[in-house]
C-alpha cells in the first residue's frame, strides 16, 4: 500500500507556507528540487534488515517512497525558498514577490 503524506498550504501576506507530515523520517531523507515553476518534494527511503540465529537466517528489505509536486504561483519568489523538518513535519515557506504582497492603508472618508 502506498501512503503520500498529508499536505497543508496556507497564504499569509508575505509567504506561502506548505507543511508536509511525514513522521519517522529525517530531513536527509528528502529532497527538494525547483525546476521553472514546480517545486518537487521526494524521499526515497531504504532499510535493510538482517538476522542470524543458529538454525536459520533472516533477511528483511523495506522501501518507501513518493513524490509530491507544486506549481507555483507567479507571485512566488523562488529565489527565497525556505524549508525546515522538526517533529515529524517539513515546512517549506516561499516568499512572495515585492510586488504581489498585500498593500493595506487607512483610507480617509470624506
Amino acid at each position: 500500500m502506498t501512503r503520500v503524506p498529508a499536505v497543508n498550504i496556507s497564504e499569509t501576506e508575505n509567504n506561502y507556507h506548505v507543511e508536509l507530515a511525514a513522521p519517522g523520517l529525517k530531513k536527509e531523507d528528502f529532497k527538494l528540487n525547483l525546476e521553472r515553476n514546480h517545486l518537487s518534494i521526494s524521499v526515497e527511503q531504504r532499510a535493510e534488515h538482517e538476522e542470524n540465529q543458529k538454525n536459520y537466517s533472516k533477511r528483511e528489505y523495506s522501501y518507501s517512497s513518493f513524490v509530491r509536486s507544486f506549481t507555483l504561483p507567479e507571485s512566488a519568489d523562488d529565489s527565497k525558498i525556505d524549508a525546515t523538518y522538526t517533529d515529524g513535519i517539513l515546512r517549506i515557506d516561499i516568499a512572495k514577490r515585492e510586488e504581489a504582497k498585500t498593500l493595506r492603508r487607512q483610507i480617509e472618508i470624506k
